[in-house]
C-alpha cells in the first residue's frame, strides 16, 4: 500500500496551467535582487559598463542552465523537482543531501533574505526601532548578530509567518497572490524605466563613466578582472535564484511534461529582459560613486535612493510600496514551492514523517510548510542579507553543476527513456554550463570564503540526521 493511502491522504491538486505556471515561476525569481544588488556589484566591479556585463553574463549563464535541465524536468515531474531529478540520476543518498541543503541552506535563507528586504523596504517609509549599539554588536560563535536591526529582523519573520499561514490553507490561496503581485511588479517595474529615461535627470555620461577609484585594487589579484566579475555575478544569480522553482511543484501542475519546460522558456526571457532595462535605468540616473557609497549603507535599497533622487519623498514612497509587493509575492512563492522538496522527501524517509502528511481538509504539505517557516526565520536572525544570499548561491551551484551533469548521465542510463524535451546544443551547452558552475564554486573560496565555508559546513551537517532517519525508517526509507 503506498505511503500516501497507508496515511489515509489524498493526492495533491494539479491547479497549475501555463500561464499559472509562468507567473509563479516569475514571482519565484523577481524578488529583492532587482533592487537592491546593483550597489554591491558597483563596489566590486566600479564600472557601470562592467555591471552591466555582469546582469547579461549571469542571464546568459543562467539561461544555459535552462536549456538544459528542461530535458530533465521534461521527464521527471514529479513534486520535489531537483530532489526527484537526484534521485533518478545519482540515487536517495545525494538526494536527500541536495533536500538537506535546500532545507538549511538554498531556500530556507532565500525566504529569509527576501523576506528582510521587504521588511528594509518597509523601513524606507516608516522607520523601524533598533536596540542599543551595545546590544546590536553583540555577537554569537563571533559571527551572527542576532539583535542587529531587529525591528527589520521581527517584521522578516512577521512576513514569513504570515504567508505560511495562507498556503497552509491551500495552493489555489497562494496561487491567486502570486498572480496578482507578478502583473503589478512586471508593470510597474517598466513604469520605472519609463520614467527614469523621460525624467531628463539622466545622463549616458553615468554609463560610461567609472568611479573615481577605478580600476580597484582587487583588479591587480591572482585573478584580475575574473575574480571580481565573479563575485559580482555572485550577487546578479540571486536576483535569477529560484528558477528551478517550478519543478518542485509537478505534482500540481497540468500537463507537466510540456507545462513546465515552456514556462521555464518564457519566464526566464521575461526576467532578462526586465532586469537589464531596470539596472540600466538605475545607473543611468546615478553616478558609479554615488552608487557605490549606497552600499556602505546596512538598510539603503538602491531602487529606493534613485526613485528619491527622481521624485523626492512621493518616489521614495512609491518604489518602497513596490519592494513591498515584489518581495511579499517572491516569499510567498518560494514558500509555496520549496516546501514540497521536505514533502517527497519525507515520503521517501529521509526527513521527518510528518513532513510527508497532506492536511486532510486544505490539501497541501502543512507540517512541512511549518517546518520550513521555523528554521526560515531562524535564518533571518542569523545575518545580513548580503551574507544570507551569497551563502546560499555558493550552495546552489554545487547542485545546478550536478543538475546539468544528469543530463549526460541518463544519456547513458536512460538512453530510450521519453524526452519530451531534448537539451539545446547537447552536449556543448550542458558542458559549458556544468564547467561555469565548477568555476564559479572555486572562486567562491577565495572572493567570499566564510560565506562558502558556512554553506558546506550547513551541508555537511545534513550527515547526522540522514543516519539518524537511516536507522528509524529504514536503510531505503520507508
Amino acid at each position: 500500500m503506498p505511503h500516501q493511502e497507508k496515511q489515509g491522504h489524498k493526492d495533491l491538486i494539479r491547479a497549475f496551467g501555463l500561464p499559472s505556471a509562468v507567473i509563479l515561476f516569475v514571482s519565484s525569481i523577481i524578488g529583492s535582487g532587482v533592487y537592491k544588488k546593483v550597489a554591491p556589484m558597483s563596489v566590486d566591479l566600479q564600472s557601470p559598463g562592467l555591471v552591466l556585463l555582469a546582469w547579461v553574463l549571469a542571464g546568459v549563464v543562467t539561461l544555459l542552465g535552462v536549456l538544459t535541465t528542461m530535458e530533465i524536468s521534461s521527464m521527471i515531474t514529479e513534486s520535489g523537482g531537483p530532489y526527484a531529478y537526484f534521485k533518478k540520476i545519482y540515487g536517495k543518498v545525494f538526494a536527500y543531501y541536495y533536500g538537506w541543503s535546500s532545507f538549511s541552506v538554498i531556500q530556507s535563507a532565500s525566504i529569509a533574505s527576501i523576506a528582510y528586504v521587504f521588511s528594509q523596504s518597509v523601513n524606507a517609509v516608516w522607520e523601524l526601532p533598533r536596540l542599543a549599539p551595545e546590544w546590536e554588536t553583540w555577537t554569537v560563535l563571533r559571527i551572527f548578530t542576532p539583535l542587529a536591526n531587529l525591528g527589520v529582523k521581527v517584521v522578516a519573520v512577521s512576513l514569513i509567518v504570515s504567508l505560511v499561514a495562507i498556503n497552509y490553507r491551500g495552493v489555489e490561496h497562494g496561487g491567486w497572490v502570486s498572480k496578482i503581485i507578478t502583473i503589478v511588479v512586471v508593470g510597474s517595474l517598466a513604469f520605472i524605466v519609463l520614467l527614469g529615461i523621460a525624467s531628463g535627470q539622466g545622463s549616458m555620461e553615468h554609463i560610461t563613466q567609472a568611479a573615481t577609484g577605478y580600476p580597484p585594487a582587487s583588479f591587480s589579484g591572482n585573478l584580475g578582472l575574473v575574480g571580481p566579475m565573479f563575485a559580482a555575478m555572485l550577487a546578479a544569480f540571486w536576483a535569477y535564484e529560484g528558477w528551478l522553482n517550478i519543478g518542485f511543484i509537478g505534482d500540481e501542475v497540468k500537463n507537466p511534461q510540456r507545462t513546465i519546460p515552456l514556462a521555464l522558456t518564457i519566464g526566464i526571457t521575461i526576467i532578462i529582459g526586465t532586469y537589464l532595462l531596470v539596472n540600466f535605468t538605475y545607473l543611468y540616473v546615478m553616478p558609479m560613486d554615488e552608487m557605490i557609497a549606497l552600499a556602505k549603507n546596512t538598510n539603503t535599497i538602491a531602487a529606493v535612493a534613485v526613485m528619491q533622487k527622481l521624485f523626492g519623498d512621493p518616489g521614495l514612497l512609491f518604489i518602497s510600496l513596490l519592494i513591498i509587493v515584489t518581495t511579499l509575492g517572491c516569499t510567498n512563492a518560494t514558500i509555496l514551492t520549496a516546501a514540497r522538496i521536505y514533502f517527497a522527501m519525507a515520503r521517501d524517509g529521509f526527513f521527518s514523517k510528518r513532513a510527508a502528511s497532506i492536511h486532510h481538509k486544505f490539501r497541501t504539505p502543512g507540517n512541512a510548510l511549518l517546518m520550513q517557516m521555523i528554521w526560515s526565520c531562524t535564518l533571518v536572525f542569523s545575518g545580513s542579507f548580503d551574507q544570507l544570499t551569497d551563502m546560499l548561491i555558493f550552495a546552489s551551484f554545487i547542485f545546478y553543476g550536478a543538475i546539468a551533469f544528469g543530463v549526460f548521465v541518463l544519456r547513458r542510463k536512460m538512453p530510450d527513456a521519453p524526452r519530451p524535451y531534448r537539451a539545446f546544443g547537447y552536449p556543448v551547452v550542458p558542458a559549458l554550463f556544468i564547467t561555469f558552475c565548477a568555476a564559479l564554486v572555486i572562486i567562491t573560496f577565495f572572493q567570499r570564503p566564510r560565506e562558502a565555508m558556512l554553506g558546506i559546513t550547513l551541508i555537511a551537517l545534513g550527515t547526522v540526521p540522514l543516519v539518524y532517519w537511516r536507522r528509524k525508517y529504514g536503510k531505503d526509507g520507508v
